[in-house]
């Protein structure tokens, strides 16, 4: 049986659906009632529930089939109605479904046993293998094991589908915040019963029993351990019993922005458990979707004449920055973010004073945090024509399409700003406008082969510019990330696309930092280390629990919360910069130094000391 499911989570995030006990329960069928029967009883109301789900963006329907196993629906008087009630149950989804999307054949746990039933561990599995087979032959794309407890339920599931097989499947759990089941088994434990599996599954993942949040957590402890793509479903955050119903009280921007950080962590496909609606998931889908739209960047699939393409100019040609890189000398730059309003003044005043103070270059972010600044195109140009120093662009996937971004690149080719860093960028919903659009056309890896093309004097249609540009290419890595095997994999992509220099997120732990360096040392590419001075304990707060990609120790946390006095946090701050910088000195080949809230004299004052 080809295997949709593995093909579609390789090329792009995947949507599922959300809770469908939840709907079920909001049109006034209660607990009382077989929730799986409805598929034969009720099939308007199911069938309305996988159409909202599908109006809302979800690209896999899950089944109503949670519980359609013969010892469930025995409770209920339906024991006899195994086949019947599931194969209704993948028709239902099917006919509902959007096109192309895959429906999952939903097997939850077999449920209580009968005390002194005699059912044998080969029953519980004779019972789950009539689900499966009842599920594939009404047509499942995948089986779709839910809520999986503990490592003995594990097994038995296992044990079960290597019976039928013919059929791909994931293996879903269910654990505390701990990443514990509910026997207290570790996550290691449980994936190394995956592990021994002859019949592999296509995808492990996390669904029920947590909220969003909790389940970020666990996501940071399965990543490193997993190996199959990963799948995170959580509840609608903590539910509350209000007069007698269960609420769960989490609004779809909140969900949104936890799946959002999924994604960016390496999570392959999201979706929803109890308590979440179409809201959820259409909110979801809205921002998790334009993530996907980076192929044409990934992999630059256009086929370019060598005869137009010109020899780039060398990186020691291409700017003073450039010229410091090529020659291995230390470089010491300042970031400085755009203002609010269109005021220049200020930026500009700040920019002249990091000149004389030797700086080499002011770094000038594109949105951070999804936030709304002036252009920093414009302020990187005006900086340089009034200021008389060097920027370093950052250049932001997430607003323009890619026509836009190749109008701006050759922009900046016009007027002179050479030093660009490529981000892919933060979704809107982590900023202050989570209803503005995402483009994403491309990602970091894509601008960088794109600039990197225009280097060679062509477009994204492959077609000549005429004069080719000079741009030096730059990109950012996060050796903090939580899969670092993804983030080296996803650096090594950015090299081989052109990158001539990166610069990491701020380093609070220099080992982390020079452990990174170590993966990729082989490539020999120059690396500037982001330094943040914290100019305030609540300021440590914010970057440790708010900032993506950035870890701030324990340690760290102590020393800021030793002093009283925010001068005094100001100055530990300061410290604790310049030992980092003093750590990796002699490992990379400059800092880039943020100004905290716009403060550049902080940031001098880590650069006074002599590295």
């Amino acid at each position: 049986m080809e295997n949709k499911l593995e093909k579609r989570l390789l090329e792009e995030i995947l949507i599922f659906d959300g809770g469908m006990g939840t709907e079920i329960y909001k049109r006034n069928f209660f607990i009382n009632t077989c929730f799986e029967e409805l598929n034969l009883s009720a099939p308007k109301v199911i069938a309305d529930i996988h159409s909202e789900f599908s109006k809302a963006g979800a690209e896999v329907l899950t089944s109503n089939t949670f519980g359609a196993n013969r010892n469930k629906l025995a409770k209920f008087g339906f024991a006899n109605k195994v086949a019947e009630i599931n194969k209704a149950g993948i028709k239902l989804a099917r006919e509902n479904a959007n096109e192309g999307a895959l429906i999952a054949g939903s097997v939850g746990p077999v449920g209580e046993i009968p005390y002194n039933s005699g059912i044998k561990e080969s029953d519980i599995i004779e019972i789950l293998s009539e689900q499966i087979i009842a599920l594939k032959e009404g047509g499942a794309d995948f089986i779709m094991f839910e809520t999986i407890p503990s490592l003995r339920d594990l097994e038995l599931t296992i044990k079960s589908i290597e019976k039928i097989k013919e059929i791909p499947y994931v293996l879903s759990l269910t654990v505390s915040r701990t990443g514990e089941s509910s026997k207290g088994e570790s996550l290691k434990k449980l994936l190394s019963a995956i592990k021994n599996t002859q019949y592999k599954p296509t995808a492990v993942g996390i669904n029920c029993g947590l909220g969003p949040e909790a389940l970020l957590s666990v996501i940071e402890k399965l990543l490193p351990l997993c190996s199959y793509p990963i799948i995170a479903q959580p509840n609608a955050g903590v539910p509350r019993n209000v007069d007698n119903r269960t609420i769960f009280m989490s609004n779809p921007e909140y969900f949104t922005t936890y799946a959002s950080r999924y994604v960016n962590m390496g999570v392959r496909a999201v979706g929803g458990c109890c308590g979440t609606t179409p809201e959820h998931v259409k909110d979801m889908a809205r921002s998790i979707k334009p993530m996907n739209k980076n192929s044409f960047a990934k992999t630059a699939a256009i086929s370019i004449s060598e005869e137009i393409l010109q020899t780039p100019t060398p990186t020691a040609e291409k700017s003073k920055f450039g010229l410091k890189l090529s020659k291995k000398e230390w470089i010491r730059t300042v970031e400085i973010v755009p203002p609010r309003g269109y005021e220049l003044k200020d930026i500009i005043e700040k920019a002249t004073l990091c000149k004389n103070a030797g700086v080499d270059a002011i770094n000038i972010p594109d949105g951070p945090r999804a936030s709304s600044r002036m252009s920093p195109i414009l302020a990187s140009l005006m900086i340089q024509e009034k200021a008389g120093i060097e920027t370093i662009l950052h250049f932001c996937c997430r607003d323009r399409n890619l026509i836009g971004m190749q109008s701006d690149l050759l922009g900046c080719a016009a007027v002179g700003i050479k030093n660009l860093l490529f981000i892919t960028g933060d979704p809107p919903k982590l900023g202050n406008y989570p209803y503005a659009s995402a483009v994403f056309d491309a990602d970091s890896i894509g601008m960088a082969k794109i600039q990197s093309n225009l280097n060679r004097g062509v477009d994204i249609g492959g077609t000549s510019i005429g004069c080719k540009t000079e741009a030096l290419i730059g990109v950012g890595a996060d050796p903090n990330a939580i899969d670092m095997k993804r983030e080296i994999r996803r650096t090594i992509e950015k090299i081989e696309a052109g990158a001539e220099f990166i610069i990491t997120q701020p380093v609070f732990t220099p080992a982390a930092l020079l452990s990174f360096i170590e993966k990729i040392e082989s490539y020999n590419i120059p690396i500037i280390a982001g330094i943040w001075p914290l100019a305030s304990y609540r300021n440590a707060e914010f970057m440790k629990n708010e900032v993506p990609g950035v870890i701030v120790p324990d340690s760290v946390m102590k020393r800021m919360a030793s002093h009283e006095s925010k001068e005094k946090q100001r100055e530990e701050g300061i410290k604790i910069a310049r030992e980092s910088v003093e750590a990796v000195h002699s490992y990379v080949r400059g800092i880039q130094v943020s100004a905290p809230f716009g403060n550049v004299e902080i940031s001098l004052k880590v650069l006074e000391k002599d590295f």
